[in-house]
């Protein structure tokens, strides 16, 4: 099929609208009652998430047996089982949602579905054990807008996640999408669309912050017979998920954005560099590029216009460096995946020795919804400096991990406390990476910072690409540092020597300190050896890698002087400084302990106090964990 001209957009448009018409609704107005067949209710539709999350405690089979439950009830011409991309709640996933009154199920398992069926679909009954328990009033709460989690959210980039098929093009179109590519083909010039998108204030969400308006002009202004835009989706950061769940929710937001930014900056080809780590995802954009292709919107004559435009994928294999783009064009080039100097900056020298335009999955999100709703709109959410929103992994030692999406100037008080719902256990909050691997550790002290590019710099971290771990009371702040720079030493690509041998010299001196031999003269070189790096290095990933040791040193100092002169850890997590020992009060010689011990670190006859012997002890904690009387204690 293909679309030549607006009108047939827009009669795409009204038939398919009807499949979304009942979440439209739903998602407007909350039932106080349940609806099923038996209520009177004409039609339903049960929305599954298929994120990778809920996907991984088998949400697909819990899709599978839902269609087979409502074919063997006879009832599968009034009830449509939808699967759709990450709902954000990924703590309690699987979600299972029941339109149209809004029901949202937690935690869904296969034992559940029969019961979803007869009790909800059939008899119109909510089952109150799958309703999500608010733990501030301990009440059973029916309908997402009524949680936490979501009630300070404003979902732009997210807007289609958990609310369409993901592989269903005409459900994308119902919800105006290809409306903003076909209002910039038919309606405006390349120039007029840069326009929009430098008067919004949208920046780079990768990390780097720039403006996504200026980057197209500046690609846009380069003479060459051929350009390119690419889409970075070689998300690598720990813990982070936000370009994978776009993709995997709604492809069609980047294959449109992209083609948008074609037609601006004068490119005829698209790549999306992803890693190969992500099959779901490259999956969904595999089926998306192949719709979009069927209906029009890619190939020549988009829209009976002169414009032509398409996009292929090329895989990464998982190098965090490749992140940054001028490596990222190296390995699409088949090249070894290393960042260059700059200038020449990729948008007048990039892939192929032609202008290349690169922005990440969430940045590309947000470009149809600023070309349908305008600049003013967009530019009217967020900070004076930092506009829109921006797209968290929440994770960590928080009570309601997921994906989140906030207005800039949110507090990372507001983020951990409301939408997070504290620290999971009634621990007390220690520490917030954010930026990932590139960003610095936060505390108390910095919770009332309003998140945007400039705070976060001011404060001693950064956004990155939306990375944000909690940490609690149970952390050690000089092991995370080790961690952090563990995996930057692992991921440097090697090219310049403050990242490849400076880096290796911080590692080495933060696992002497972990290990009970720093020296103060230790510290203080950690210190200068990471500002050097910082000044010196080639890339955003040699020049940020320090900044999880310098933070934790400006904000847990005294943690480093533990380590080096009591050689010990408050937090009990470096084996090296752990003694163990029993209590002889407690202990009434049962032996188990020696019997578990693989170091033959435990001497003592049966029946009396046993004695851990320190020149033995592995620390490996078996002990402990096997002993039934709490006799064994650790400091």
């Amino acid at each position: 099929m293909k679309i030549l001209s607006i009108e047939d957009l827009e009669k795409i448009r009204e038939s398919a609208k009807s499949a979304l018409c009942l979440r439209e609704v739903s998602n407007k107005v909350v039932a106080e009652k349940s609806c099923g067949l038996a209520c009177g209710t004409k039609h339903l539709q049960i929305l599954i998430c298929g994120g990778t999350g809920c996907k991984a405690s088998s949400s697909h089979l819990i899709a599978d047996n839902l269609k087979k439950c409502i074919n063997d009830a006879g009832i599968a011409d009034k009830v449509d089982v939808i699967t759709t991309g990450c709902f954000g709640f990924c703590e309690k996933g699987p979600i299972v949602k029941i339109i149209p009154d809004n029901t949202f199920y937690i935690q869904v398992t296969l034992e559940d579905v029969e019961e979803i069926v007869k009790e909800h679909i059939i008899a119109g009954k909510r089952i109150e054990r799958l309703l999500y328990v608010d733990p501030k009033t301990e009440k059973s709460v029916s309908d997402s807008k009524h949680m936490d989690f979501y009630r300070k959210q404003k979902r732009i980039a997210l807007r289609n996640c958990g609310f369409i098929d993901p592989e269903n093009i005409e459900e994308y179109i119902a919800r105006y999408g290809y409306s903003a590519l076909a209002d910039c083909l038919l309606k405006r010039k390349p120039a007029d669309v840069i326009d929009i998108i430098k008067k919004s204030g949208l920046r780079g969400r990768g990390g780097g912050g720039f403006p996504t308006g200026v980057k197209w002009e500046l690609t846009a202004r380069q003479k060459a017979d051929m350009k390119y835009v690419v889409c970075n989706a070689d998300e690598g950061d720990p813990g982070a998920f936000m370009d994978r769940s776009i993709m995997e929710g709604d492809p069609h937001s980047i294959v449109e954005a992209m083609t948008i930014c074609g037609y601006s900056i004068g490119a005829s080809q698209g790549l999306v560099y992803i890693r190969a780590e992500y099959p779901l995802a490259v999956r969904r954009l595999q089926v998306a590029i192949k719709q979009a292709r069927e209906y029009g919107f890619l190939g020549e004559h988009i829209l009976g216009t002169n414009f032509g435009f398409d996009i292929n994928i090329r895989y990464g294999a998982g190098a965090f460096v490749c992140g940054e783009e001028t490596a990222l064009i190296h390995s699409m080039e088949g090249k070894r995946g290393e960042p260059t100097l700059k200038p020449l900056f990729p948008a007048e020298s990039g892939y192929k020795g032609k202008p290349t335009n690169v922005n990440n999955v969430e940045t590309f999100a947000n470009i149809p919804i600023i070309i349908n709703k305008g600049a003013e709109w967009f530019a009217s959410i967020g900070s004076e400096k930092s506009k829109g929103t921006k797209v968290f992994a929440l994770a960590g030692k928080i009570n309601n991990v997921g994906l989140i999406e906030v207005p800039m100037g949110t507090t990372l008080r507001e983020v951990i406390y409301e939408i997070g719902g504290g620290i999971k256990d009634g621990k007390k909050f220690k520490a917030v990476q954010t930026g990932g691997p590139s960003g610095g550790c936060l505390t108390e002290k910095h919770l009332d910072t309003p998140i945007d590019f400039d705070n976060l710099i001011k404060v001693g971290s950064m956004m990155g690409s939306g990375g944000m771990i909690v940490m609690d009371e149970d952390d050690c702040m000089v092991s995370v540092a080790r961690f952090y720079l563990d995996f930057t030493v692992g991921e440097s690509c090697g090219k310049c020597t403050p990242c490849r041998i400076g880096n290796k010299r911080l590692l080495e001196i933060l696992n002497k300190i972990t290990q009970g031999n720093g020296t103060e003269k230790d510290i203080q070189t950690l210190q200068t050896l990471g500002k050097v790096i910082k000044d010196t290095a080639l890339c955003g990933l040699g020049q940020t890698s320090p900044n999880p040791v310098l933070s934790t040193l400006d904000n847990f100092y005294d943690e480093y002087l533990e380590h080096v002169y009591d050689k010990k850890c408050r937090a009990k997590q470096c084996k090296s400084l752990l003694t163990y020992h029993i209590n002889p009060e407690l202990c009434i010689g049962c032996h188990l302990c020696a019997k578990k011990c693989p170091a033959d670190a435990i001497v003592g006859t049966p029946r009396k106090p046993h004695t851990i012997l320190p020149e033995k002890c592995i620390k490996c904690g078996m002990c402990m964990s096997h002993c039934k009387f709490k006799a064994i204690s650790v400091c």
